[in-house]
């Protein structure tokens, strides 16, 4: 690709440019093409008159056209890249994006949420720190488990038997716990298995910490947030503002990291062991026999206590309602049942999380003396 770099630039010389062209990616069937112009427009004009020079240094019928102008372009490597696409001066078509995780399938759908907002922030905004600190405060929500649990779903494949397969895998190995719960639910040959890496003994590999979503929303299962971070986020941050940082590995430390939040799991480990007791909703000290919601001490709290607990039942209502109807919306009735189970709908779970919530939220309710 030399070739047409020096003919760009004698070009450039000839016309009275001030500024050198240089191919800065190229192959056999395409070349990219920087210019320097302070404008798209500018650009657009030069590149237009270019692909004419070249063209006639190419035997027919081979023909330079030119195609688009990205502005501003993000090279992180060949065959990946992102920038600001355009195809005319006055307004840019869209974020074109190439090779990264905001076009990959290969990780949970926070990847390329996260990846899709920084590039966003980068290229429309022209805010850099604003990317960063949008990617500190994801990485925040995602220790503390405030993020949805259809953010965190991976899905691959079960293309054959799991002793076909050279390696142990986390889909596989779900897929063959799941048929030892319930054959008839289980993901069969051909399907798609949705699996989340919940928390585990040190040292525990990948395919021992898979387990079936649905599963852990009913049993509260604590998921492992350092495994996303180091081996989803982690890499995908770095390349992304690896031409934009001195050191992006700064992203991943500091204050925001500092917090993790696990949920207590309903069942396994030392759980098994421990008796359950009602505590007092507002100091959580352990209630005394016949005592339901507050200790003798923040008994004065009760009416207040209650009228906060009806504010999240309805609020939770409303957030069922609403991705109810989306889910009748999808089916197309709005007066059947929702029969939907497509694990690959991130409404599905969020749907599923919600019912639980509101299930919960129910339950806590009861405790208070209703009967007005």
């Amino acid at each position: 690709m030399k070739k047409p770099s020096g003919w760009l630039k004698r070009y450039c010389v000839k016309n009275g440019y001030a500024h050198d062209a240089v191919v800065i990616y190229g192959d056999t069937d395409s070349v990219m093409v920087q210019f320097n112009e302070k404008t798209v427009g500018e650009s657009m004009k030069l590149a237009k008159e270019a692909s004419l020079l070249i063209t006639e240094k190419f035997p027919k019928p081979i023909k330079l056209e030119f195609e688009k102008v990205y502005c501003p372009y993000l090279l992180i490597s060949k065959k990946r890249y992102a920038g600001l696409l355009w195809t005319k001066p006055d307004k840019y078509d869209k974020i074109d994006a190439k090779g990264i995780e905001t076009v990959r399938r290969d990780n949970c759908p926070l990847v390329k949420d996260v990846i899709g907002n920084c590039l966003n922030k980068i290229l429309i905004d022209r805010n850099i720190e604003g990317a960063k600190d949008y990617a500190k405060q994801v990485i925040s929500d995602l220790l503390q488990n405030k993020l949805d649990l259809s953010l965190l779903v991976i899905t691959k494949a079960l293309s054959k038997e799991g002793s076909q397969y050279a390696n142990k895998q986390a889909h596989v190995e779900l897929a063959e716990r799941m048929r030892k719960r319930d054959a008839h639910s289980a993901p069969a040959i051909g399907d798609r298995v949705p699996y989340v890496i919940v928390k585990a003994p040190k040292g525990s590999k990948a395919y021992e910490k898979s387990e079936d979503p649905l599963w852990v929303l009913e049993q509260s299962i604590p998921l492992d947030y350092q495994y996303y971070l180091d081996q989803q986020l982690k890499n995908p941050l770095l390349r992304l503002f690896e031409p934009l940082m001195d050191d992006p590995s700064t992203l991943l430390v500091g204050a925001h990291t500092r917090t993790i939040a696990l949920p207590t799991p309903k069942q396994g480990g030392i759980v098994g062991f421990a008796v359950r007791k009602l505590s007092c909703l507002s100091c959580k000290t352990p209630l005394l026999p016949g005592e339901k919601t507050t200790c003798a001490n923040c008994r004065e709290k009760d009416s207040e206590l209650c009228q906060g607990q009806l504010e999240v039942v309805s609020h939770l209502e409303k957030q069922f309602s609403a991705v109810w109807t989306q889910c009748q919306n999808c089916q197309g009735s709005m007066h059947q049942t929702v029969l939907c189970t497509s694990r690959d709908c991130p409404i599905f779970y969020k749907r599923k999380k919600v019912q639980k919530d509101l299930k919960d939220a129910q339950e806590l309710l009861e405790r208070f003396d209703l009967n007005w």
